[in-house]
């Protein structure tokens, strides 16, 4: 038989069977990871599951009313990734042609959402279960861009702060401020640029105040 720290005689070797107290030597317990119930939301960013208007982990919206609170990556600096629909661009894209141009429509709705630029590197594209690809901006919609592809573009943090941007190989490929990017040749980006992809997608990068 066990003694526990207040000197009682325990059957248990985990808790005092007298007074409840942890025995000595007994492992503590350890924190369960906050698992989303079946159905439940989840932060779009960092995959949290939602507790209230702001994820608790990264700041995120879910109303989509207000800029989520971007981690600071360097220097200070905050930055943010907003998607919204561009009508000239869509425009720019059907004038080009293409097999799929006369299938794709502009779509009548498309509110602006924020994604907070954390961590090393940030994905844009679709998710795709089949795949495994699960991109943190993720522009599955509703409305969705066909024109986007599962990994369409990665964002890459730099050690002084600032962002670049990858295109690994999409399919319609990608422009920042007009001039399409190579496959796989870095772009530097800052704030105020506008990254077009898919048949109407634009993502406007911003730097927030800390």
């Amino acid at each position: 038989m066990a003694t526990c720290p207040q000197g009682h005689a325990s059957g248990d070797d985990e808790y005092c069977d007298v007074c409840g107290a942890q025995m000595a030597g007994a492992p503590a317990p350890q924190p369960q990871a906050q698992a989303a119930a079946p159905g439940a939301e989840s932060c779009p960013v960092c995959q949290t599951p939602r507790a209230g208007q702001f994820c608790e982990v990264c700041g995120h919206d879910y109303t989509g009313g207000s800029a989520p609170v971007s981690v600071p990556v360097g220097g200070g600096a905050h930055w943010e990734a907003v998607t919204a629909a561009d009508r000239t661009y869509y425009e720019k894209v059907i004038a080009e042609g293409g097999p799929d141009a006369t299938a794709m429509a502009f779509p009548p709705y498309c509110p602006e959402r924020s994604f907070a630029l954390v961590g090393e590197q940030v994905r844009v594209g679709r998710r795709s279960r089949a795949r495994n690809v699960a991109p943190e901006i993720d522009l599955t919609g509703p409305p969705e861009d066909p024109g986007v592809s599962h990994l369409h573009a990665v964002l890459l943090a730099q050690p002084d702060g600032s962002w670049t941007l990858v295109d690994p190989g999409s399919s319609n490929g990608t422009q920042v401020n007009g001039k399409p990017v190579k496959v796989n040749v870095p772009v530097r980006i800052g704030p105020g640029d506008k990254i077009h992809l898919g048949a109407w997608t634009v993502i406007t990068i911003r730097e927030g105040t800390p």
